[in-house]
């Protein structure tokens, strides 16, 4: 599991483009019968992806990286299927996700195992964990029985499906928030305009563009902020103290996730348009 630190907004401002990246950006989420996962200091969500082709993936790491004698001993983890049909066996029941499904696991569950259907078409499971201090049932659901609405407009470019899935109003946390958004044909941007929510992290992952599409991701202060490029299937880790939007070279979708002191998908600090440098 690789580890990355939390940085001061003051110090951001200094980083060249190498170091950015370094910080914040998450390249490879995806690798056949492979757990990649990567632990990040703020607020200590943990980003990951498993997929399993020929063989079954767990749910493990170096225990000494958290203290505790079983993943999920004090934590609790949402997953998205981005990839082929496939199953999760939770503390032995089995729950098949198909594209987009959402599982939420609670605290407590001693084993998690990752499988495919088919080989030749695998699962790519997104994964988000958060400290929990409280458990929640198990419970999968799909994009349609999620909480959903459609905002923007193709004049703005940003016309969209919201779809809300761990939330106050959804599945129960404890802290961890998790939902999809899907841009239209023919938009590119994403959370513009821009907000921040201090008290709150969040890590968004794109997926569903081209092989040789691109998003440009804004990130850092409003008054002063700064980009990173990326690829399918590769996502940001984005401080509380920085906004989160983007634009792209295509239309495609991302999982926004969040951790912090509160589960209210609504609790954000709006910043005008006139406040962007």
């Amino acid at each position: 599991m690789e580890r990355r630190y939390a940085s001061h907004p003051h110090e951001v401002k200094q980083f060249d483009t190498d170091r950015l990246r370094k910080e914040f950006h998450v390249p490879i989420l995806f690798a056949p019968n492979e757990l990649k996962l990567t632990l990040t200091h703020e607020d200590r969500m943990i980003i990951g992806g498993a997929m399993p082709v020929t063989e079954a993936v767990a749910l493990t790491t170096d225990l000494k990286e958290l203290g505790v004698a079983f993943f999920l001993e004090r934590r609790e983890l949402g997953i998205i299927n981005v990839g082929g049909p496939g199953t999760v066996v939770a503390d032995g029941t089995s729950y098949s996700l198909g594209l987009k499904d959402c599982l939420y696991v609670g605290k407590g569950t001693e084993t998690v195992t990752f499988h495919s259907d088919d080989p030749a078409s695998p699962a790519k499971f997104y994964l988000n964990s958060a400290p929990a201090h409280q458990n929640y049932p198990t419970v999968l659901t799909t994009l349609a029985e999620a909480e959903s609405a459609e905002l923007g407009s193709i004049e703005s470019s940003n016309e969209r499906s919201i779809h809300r899935i761990i939330h106050a109003k959804g599945i129960q946390s404890c802290q961890l928030v998790m939902g999809l958004t899907q841009l239209k044909s023919g938009n590119m941007w994403n959370t513009m305009p821009a907000h921040t929510h201090p008290r709150r992290m969040e890590a968004y992952f794109y997926f569903g563009l081209p092989e040789d599409a691109m998003v440009v991701h804004l990130m850092g202060q409003p008054e002063e902020t700064r980009h990173l490029i990326v690829r399918n299937e590769q996502a940001v880790i984005s401080p509380s103290w920085s906004i989160h939007s983007g634009v792209g070279t295509s239309s495609y979708t991302f999982i926004w996730s969040m951790a912090g002191d509160n589960i209210r998908y609504d609790d954000m600090d709006p910043v005008p348009m006139s406040l962007l440098q």
